[in-house]
């Protein structure tokens, strides 16, 4: 298959265009090179199946030419920066909407048959159903991400009903592991590494969230290579939740430290944080597809990692 990866060089894109490799596709990798890296993909640069082409999908006219002729377009390119979302309102607006846009417009006019795209659990908000459902209400959004994200949801499903393409939404639960370059682990593992007797942490330590080991994610987005219906959306996590304490404890004993923690308070480590997020995936489970990691595998993998590719600290800073 001629298969097109949007943030190909990123923490999941870049997994997936691993996998994509070993299982035999021809693979584009289209990624603009602000977060990804092509470190993460080192092993790959080379293969004679991979193409990576720098593009910018807020321009229209060159998102077209570079989707061009392809079986399935998986659309990872965003913008993930949830915390500080409130720092740079547009960039949620132009990086997850308007480019999600030009690459449906891109496919339309390439005529290329499917999309799977990278959705998250935050378009469920402070949802009142947990553990949550792909079919619960919609509460108020509570983060420019999350709101960005559902309106790029509801773009794919407009061009789904016009008879243009057929569909995969995942609504991702937090990924962890190999390549993991944003999010707690790498602020834990900054923060001690640069004084092992301290660590700050937003919040309480009592916010409960579920992680997901990204090979068990990329299990599911490759099942998807070939549609089974038109639209499909589905929840991907774990049947189990942590708090921010149990996921310090994990990460200061894999790495033999004991700081004092020191809470900044208040149920939320930040404006647009959910403080509780566990998702249902029954309807998943259903398609045969199973997690294989724990919670605490992926937490300890994901440290151990970080800590032998502390290259990533850099890049993240």
């Amino acid at each position: 298959m001629q298969v097109v990866v949007t943030g190909g060089l990123g923490f999941i894109g870049s997994n997936l265009v691993s996998r994509l490799l070993q299982l035999g596709h021809d693979v584009r990798v289209l990624d603009n090179f602000s977060t990804g890296h092509e470190r993460n993909l080192e092993s790959d640069v080379g293969h004679s199946r991979l193409t990576i082409d720098r593009v910018d999908l807020t321009d229209a006219a060159l998102t077209v030419r570079a989707v061009g002729s392809a079986d399935i377009v998986y659309h990872l390119a965003a913008n993930a920066d949830v915390r500080d979302g409130w720092k740079h309102p547009r960039k949620d607006h132009e990086q997850n909407v308007v480019a999600t846009h030009n690459v449906l417009e891109a496919m339309r006019v390439n005529s290329v048959p499917r999309i799977v795209f990278s959705s998250t659990g935050s378009v469920y908000g402070a949802t009142a159903v947990v553990p949550t459902p792909e079919d619960a209400p919609f509460p108020t959004q509570t983060s420019l991400y999350g709101a960005s994200k559902l309106a790029a949801e509801g773009l794919i499903q407009a061009y789904v009903e016009g008879g243009v393409i057929s569909a995969t939404i995942f609504r991702f639960v937090s990924i962890l592991g190999p390549r993991y370059s944003h999010g707690h682990v790498v602020d834990f593992v900054r923060q001690l590494l640069e004084n092992p007797k301290q660590l700050h942490v937003l919040g309480d330590g009592t916010q409960t969230k579920s992680y997901l080991h990204v090979a068990d994610c990329i299990d599911a987005l490759v099942m998807h290579l070939t549609p089974s219906q038109k639209l499909a959306i589905f929840n991907l996590g774990v049947d189990a939740t942590i708090t921010v304490r149990d996921s310090i404890g994990w990460i200061t004993s894999e790495m033999g430290v004991s700081p004092e923690l020191q809470f900044a308070g208040g149920s939320q480590g930040w404006i647009g944080d959910n403080p509780l997020i566990h998702l249902d995936i029954t309807a998943m489970r259903a398609t045969r597809w199973q997690p294989r990691h724990t919670i605490r595998d992926s937490v300890v993998e994901t440290t151990r990692w970080i800590l032998a590719n502390q290259w990533v600290l850099e890049r993240t800073k």
